[in-house]
């Protein structure tokens, strides 16, 4: 329990068993689903809900129409209490203004049915708050006593807090005065079945759960907070006030009572009416929110899956606050449920419209890229032999092109594949076309490899014969060299044998011829004997078969080392012979 006291006014906030349910503030939106408090400050009050000529009550429609035009969330005070207690002046004071509600000096009440004034929030920013001054309590002038009861509860059905203004102390009269909180029951009803449930007083926390925070306001208060000879507080001082009289304790029960009997109007009927209104807008709130948050020109297609999904969670985050902060009652999750069904939805119709636009970008990549590759099969260039692998190399080149585009999406390999599938029968009849061209090629180059293996065959045996004979004439020229060689060689060895003999023939002769004159006959005969001899000797070494013996070995040994020779040395020893002969 919460209280303060200023100046000569106490202000008691009593809590209903548990703390306040935000379900009375929304309630105004059960009764007008768009209403909601004006982001522009009203300049002065208005009034809501008038007294109509056949004495009921009725909404006066211009307010309404403001009331509705705002978008802020609201907080709604309302004041009731007995007439001519100053409840106007305390509404302007909590609007932090000298004038505004209409404020009376005489004996007459002033307020009649519920003005409203919109006006920032002191504490929240971004909130409205509405103040609701309704007309006073037990006017003598009013001709139906019913009238009250419908202004409490409706003050009771519209506000967050209600401020019940009294004057003086809280005694016995002021109590009996709460009379109408009592009669609620007959016109408020909690929820829409009675309920067979013989737990009464757990039934009857339904209705506290719809009841606003009250504030009991004590105007022109005097007397010391003294109790007992102890100073309290202005908590204290209700608490001790109210153990006296446990009216709201009591209309627990007495709310029950109005439960079970089902022949009221009923809160919980109202607060599941706003329930469907506002969860549904809640729905439709988050559903553009999440469009919202994926932006109206969302860049598809994402190269993987992955990165499309992390969009879809980031805005479904933000739709689900969304929803959370203005969902209302869903207490069966239908309407978060009903979220989620059509969330999962568009991320359904996310990666389709991601699919599409990954399958049309790669589709336009490709009619790119094949534009040479068909224009090659077009023009037959590879109806030729070894067309077949052109196509290929072709093709290839035309995959790593189509690989290194950018920005393909998550169908790039899928599309690709399918576009190979697609061309894979033209693939098939050029390599038919080649296989029967090559069959034809490979036959005429077969003959063209035979022709041209015997014309090589041929050139060898020409290049071998031309070798032979170069052979040959280095073999015979090299043999005539080695022939005039020794030739000379002999002539030269035969001149100076031939020299050597004629010295020796010559001291012998003198030798002899000196025997002789000494008379040495036998000793003379025997150097006559050795001048034959090298006469001989002589004799035979300048004949021409000396030299030609030679040479006839160096034909004998060349036959040898050379016998393809053979003929020619021996014709060619034949006719240096003839040179001697």
């Amino acid at each position: 329990m919460r209280s303060t006291v200023t100046g000569q006014v106490a202000h008691a906030s009593v809590p209903q068993g548990q703390p306040p349910c935000p379900a009375p503030a929304a309630l105004l939106q059960a009764v007008y689903p768009t209403a909601m408090a004006l982001q522009t400050p009203m300049p002065a009050p208005v009034c809501l809900i008038e007294n109509s000529p056949a004495g009921g009550l009725q909404v006066n429609r211009e307010a309404l129409a403001q009331l509705q035009a705002g978008s802020q969330p609201v907080v709604v005070v309302a004041i009731v209490g007995l007439y001519r207690t100053g409840k106007s002046y305390l509404m302007n004071r909590l609007a932090s203004k000298r004038t505004g509600f209409s404020l009376g000096s005489t004996i007459q009440s002033h307020t009649k049915g519920i003005w409203m004034w919109c006006v920032p929030h002191p504490r929240q920013p971004g909130h409205t708050l509405v103040l609701l001054d309704t007309e006073g309590l037990g006017d003598v002038e009013k001709g139906d006593a019913k009238n009250d009861t419908w202004i409490f509860a409706l003050a009771v059905l519209l506000s967050s807090t209600l401020i019940y203004n009294s004057l003086g102390v809280i005694d016995q009269c002021a109590m009996d005065q709460l009379h109408y909180v009592t009669e609620l029951t007959e016109h408020i009803q909690a929820k829409a079945a009675p309920g067979a449930s013989p737990a009464a007083e757990e039934d009857g926390a339904q209705f506290v759960r719809f009841f606003p925070a009250f504030v009991w306001a004590v105007r022109d208060f005097t007397l010391q907070l003294r109790l007992d000879g102890r100073d309290i507080t202005a908590d204290e001082y209700l608490e001790h006030t109210l153990r006296l009289k446990p009216v709201l304790g009591d209309l627990v029960v007495t709310y029950v009572d109005a439960i079970r009997s089902g022949v009221v109007p009923c809160l919980e009927s109202a607060v599941l009416a706003l329930a469907q209104v506002e969860n549904s807008a809640a729905v439709e709130a988050a559903m553009a929110r999440y469009s919202a948050a994926l932006g109206p020109e969302l860049a598809l297609p994402t190269e993987t899956l992955l990165e499309l999904l992390a969009l879809h969670a980031q805005a479904e985050r933000e739709a689900l606050r969304t929803f959370m902060a203005r969902a209302f009652k869903d207490d069966t999750r239908q309407f978060q449920t009903e979220l989620m069904r059509r969330l999962e939805q568009q991320k359904e119709e996310l990666c389709q419209r991601n699919e599409r636009a990954s399958l049309e970008r790669c589709q336009a990549v490709l009619a790119e890229v094949s534009r040479d590759l068909d224009a090659c099969i077009r023009d037959g260039f590879y109806a030729v032999p070894g067309g077949y692998q052109r196509f290929l190399g072709d093709r290839q080149e035309m995959v790593e092109r189509y690989q290194q585009v950018p920005g393909k999406g998550i169908k790039a390999n899928a599309t690709l594949q399918d576009f190979l599938a697609s061309r894979e029968p033209m693939a098939q009849a050029i390599l038919r076309v080649d296989r029967a061209l090559m069959e034809t090629e490979k036959e005429v180059e077969a003959q063209r490899t035979r022709a041209e293996a015997a014309e090589r065959e041929q050139e060898l045996l020409q290049q071998e014969q031309a070798e032979l004979q170069q052979k040959l004439e280095e073999q015979r020229r090299s043999h005539e060299e080695h022939v005039r060689q020794l030739e000379e060689t002999l002539q030269r060895e035969q001149k100076a044998l031939l020299e050597e003999l004629d010295r020796t023939v010559a001291q012998k002769l003198q030798e002899q011829e000196a025997l002789l004159r000494e008379g040495f006959r036998k000793e003379s005969a025997r150097v006559g004997e050795e001048l034959r001899r090298l006469r001989e000797e002589s004799s035979a070494i300048s004949q021409p078969s000396w030299i030609s013996a030679a040479l006839t070995l160096l034909g004998d040994v060349a036959s040898l080392v050379l016998p393809c020779f053979m003929g020619k040395v021996v014709g060619l020893g034949t006719r240096l012979l003839g040179r001697f002969l």
